[in-house]
């Protein structure tokens, strides 16, 4: 009975947090609509104009495959940053040796502005989809190394020496002590990276011409096409909602629900280990 409890509770509270983002897509929507009518067509179309011209994009087949491309380069990227950004980051977090050879590089890449990236994927790789992924991956790999490296230096040190004094075998203390606080500061960086991947994206497509949605945006700005340009970008403020609170607030919930579970397990293992 408790469980069913627990669980119309979150339902409710994640279908309340998700009308409150109704609530404010609506203000912006009405936001919208005065900008429209203080500056016309040709500076802010309309919202039924933005969605009109986004649906005769899907209807001619110009939106979907366009998506799927930002989709699979933004994704491509995400996923080797992640790989390389926590693979070095736990290595900078277990050893100082690591973090001194790795931090300054990691900080220097950060410092480096994204469309300067850009600029250098092109020089490299020409205008193909992989100038998109590769800025991607080194723009967001920073900011998983961060997140991994310091969830890695921030692990309970002692808890950890009387874990293996007292013999805890290891599965239970990789999933009931490490992985909730590993994941506590890396979920964090890795939403903050798969967000920031696909603006990454669209912005290496619009230089390049590669296709995707930038290409789309690069077109409407050579016709001057306002309206066609913000359905396209409308197009990827719908796929970055859809990724917020389709994908990443469920398991947001759920980690934050898991690492409290957790604290609870290692105070109890902790009293059973005195």
């Amino acid at each position: 009975m408790n469980w069913v409890r627990d669980r119309a509770s979150r339902a409710l509270d994640y279908l309340w947090g998700g009308w409150g983002a109704a609530a404010s897509l609506l203000l912006l929507t009405a936001l919208w609509e005065a900008g429209h009518a203080a500056y016309g067509t040709l500076v802010l179309p309309s919202p039924r104009d933005t969605v009109a011209a986004l649906v005769r994009m899907g209807g001619d087949g110009r939106l979907l495959p366009a998506v799927v491309e930002t989709t699979g380069n933004a994704l491509g990227g995400f996923v080797a940053a992640s790989l390389v950004g926590g693979v070095l980051g736990a290595m900078a977090g277990a050893s100082d040796m690591m973090r001194r050879l790795l931090q300054p590089i990691a900080t220097l890449m950060l410092g480096i502005p994204a469309i300067a990236w850009v600029v250098l994927a092109l020089l490299w790789f020409g205008g193909s989809g992989l100038a998109a992924s590769f800025t991607v991956v080194v723009t967001t790999a920073p900011i998983v190394f961060s997140g991994a490296a310091q969830g890695v230096r921030t692990l309970d040190g002692d808890l950890r020496r009387m874990a293996r004094a007292f013999r805890v075998p290891g599965p239970m203390l990789v999933w009931d002590v490490y992985l909730p606080h590993m994941l506590s500061y890396l979920f964090p960086a890795l939403a903050s990276a798969l967000a920031l991947s696909w603006k990454i994206a669209v912005m290496a497509e619009l230089l390049s011409g590669a296709g995707g949605i930038g290409d789309g945006l690069a077109t409407a700005r050579v016709q001057l096409d306002t309206v066609k340009a913000l359905a396209w970008v409308l197009a990827v403020v719908g796929l970055l909602l859809a990724l917020e609170y389709l994908l990443l607030e469920p398991v947001r919930r759920h980690l934050q629900t898991w690492r409290r579970e957790a604290q609870g397990g290692d105070s109890a293992m902790t009293r059973g280990l005195l």
